[in-house]
């Protein structure tokens, strides 16, 4: 408790001095919205102080620094619609998948990276447009980024653009960064390497991770790698964005560019703040856009409550947010229609202090039912969500599911009229959110049961067809038995033949030799 009330007064003391001593005088250099959210968003200054080891006066700095930054770049402006569309269609950026601590993966591919001073700054933009967009969906929680440096050449390296990028995380994104893994990193850029030491400084240092083909793994696990190193990912980054890999698409304030439906969805999201709760008004919602999904009806709930889904074994994936720990990480897996698996189950975990209100909203709220779906979890307890398919319908790869989170104050109550009024008053920088897309398992009944079938309904069939070619073999058999038999005939009558010849042509010459004699 005396931690966290230090941490306050750090907090109230970084904002307090940055008014009194920086803002008369830059009040111009920054974006008004930066200044704003700084007065209101505690983990943000947060996240400065620990990025400046509580030192307030390195704290401010960096917040001053930061600020000028952002406004020179068009930080909180920077959409799809400002940026070149090849710079998405490159592919060398981009976040997929996590690292083993839970960490999302910000990729760089540098063999697709060209030198070019003209593009430099749109570039660059786009760097600040991931890392901004990626920040305010998931409030900061760190990154770590991967330089994949297979099939690279000196024609690759770009230290002006490396160092950007390593400012972006030491003096630009506070607390943003946990490590920095660098793959196959051909020895002629150790030098250039060196050089990025420096830029980092000794606490960064020791988040570089230099990793060949059988060290990766130790930071991340071969589901998120692609094969040429050494993973099983089949990912292959395209544009516009894939609709199952949420942080493909790109959010912008006027919803993204390249898809209605994500852009439906942003506009459902955004209005749940204002729902009343009434469970009524959900299944008026346009099912094609993203809406709380409807509680599961009581005729239903008995047959689901001593229900444990194959997929309530150990999570193999856990995303770890700052309220809730949310097991499977990124996949909810249903079966297709032949095998029939139609449930699947969501672990959440409170690491906090607090109550934490959460609620699950999907973007095909007609196909499933959840329990619960909006509800509540004590501090440091854990809780099974039942997600199940409704009817007759199959789940599908752009189906996806949100879920929202949000601290309660202690003295807050969790009832249905306690959790929708703070729904209506939560502000919305208070909202961890963290997307699940489903997974549909191929069916594999089909050929279990074919080979039960060949194993035990077909044997009379296999022994009849044995005996069939085992008798046409023999009768091969007899047949070439019968022409090595003629051969052999035929080889005897010709040794005789031969015999007698040589025996006539021997006396002939002996009869011509007795009558000269």
């Amino acid at each position: 408790m005396a931690d966290r009330q230090d941490k306050a007064a750090l907090i109230s003391e970084t904002r307090r001095r940055f008014e009194a001593e920086y803002l008369p005088d830059k009040s111009d250099k920054y974006d008004s919205r930066d200044v704003e959210r700084l007065q209101q968003d505690d983990k943000w200054v947060e996240n400065y102080l620990i990025w400046r080891h509580d030192v307030v006066d390195d704290t401010l700095k960096m917040i001053d620094e930061s600020f000028q930054w952002r406004k020179e770049y068009t930080v909180n402006d920077l959409t799809e619609s400002v940026l070149p569309k090849w710079l998405f269609e490159n592919g060398s950026i981009f976040l997929h998948g996590y690292d083993k601590e839970g960490y999302k993966l910000f990729w760089f591919r540098v063999k697709l990276h060209i030198r070019d001073p003209k593009q430099q700054l749109e570039k660059k933009k786009l760097v600040a447009f991931w890392l901004e967009h990626y920040a305010k969906r998931d409030h900061g929680k760190p990154l770590t980024v991967v330089f994949d440096m297979a099939e690279t050449g000196i024609s690759h390296i770009d230290l002006d653009f490396v160092r950007f990028i390593v400012n972006c995380f030491t003096d630009y994104y506070p607390n943003f960064l946990t490590k920095i893994v660098i793959f196959e990193m051909p020895w002629i850029m150790n030098a250039a390497f060196k050089i990025v030491k420096g830029w980092l400084g000794p606490d960064a240092i020791s988040m570089l991770k230099f990793t060949n083909k059988n060290e990766v793994q130790d930071y991340i696990s071969g589901e998120y790698l692609p094969p040429h190193m050494g993973g099983t990912d089949s990912f292959k980054y395209s544009y516009p964005p894939l609709v199952d890999d949420d942080f493909q698409t790109p959010l912008c304030e006027n919803g993204p560019i390249t898809s209605e439906d994500e852009h439906e969805s942003k506009e459902e999201i955004d209005a749940d703040t204002k729902e009343t709760g009434d469970p009524n008004e959900e299944h008026n919602l346009n099912p094609k856009k993203m809406s709380s999904i409807e509680q599961i009806p009581k005729s239903e709930e008995n047959d689901k409550t001593d229900f444990k889904p194959k997929n309530a074994k150990k999570a193999l994936t856990t995303f770890k947010g700052p309220l809730l720990h949310i097991s499977p990480a990124e996949e909810l897996y249903f079966g297709s229609k032949e095998t029939g698996e139609r449930k699947c189950l969501i672990v959440l975990t409170n690491v906090t202090k607090n109550i934490v209100a959460f609620k699950v909203r999907t973007t095909a709220p007609e196909k499933y039912r959840v329990k619960p779906s909006n509800s509540s979890c004590e501090p440091g307890a854990s809780l099974d969500i039942i997600v199940s398919l409704h009817g007759g319908f199959a789940a599908s790869l752009q189906d996806r599911f949100l879920i929202m989170a949000a601290e309660m104050d202690q003295c807050s109550g969790a009832g249905v009229s306690e959790l929708t009024q703070f729904w209506k008053e939560v502000p919305r920088t208070k909202v961890m959110e963290h997307r699940l897309r489903c997974h549909v398992i191929e069916s594999t009944k089909p050929s279990t049961l074919t080979l039960k079938e060949n194993v035990f309904n077909i044997p009379a069939k296999t022994n009849e067809e044995l005996h069939i070619q085992l008798t046409r073999l023999l009768q091969i058999n007899k047949r070439l038995q019968e022409q090595i038999d003629r051969c052999l005939w035929f080889q005897q009558l010709l040794v005789v033949l031969s015999l007698l010849s040589v025996t006539t042509v021997a006396f002939c010459f002996y009869l011509v030799y007795t009558q000269r004699s």
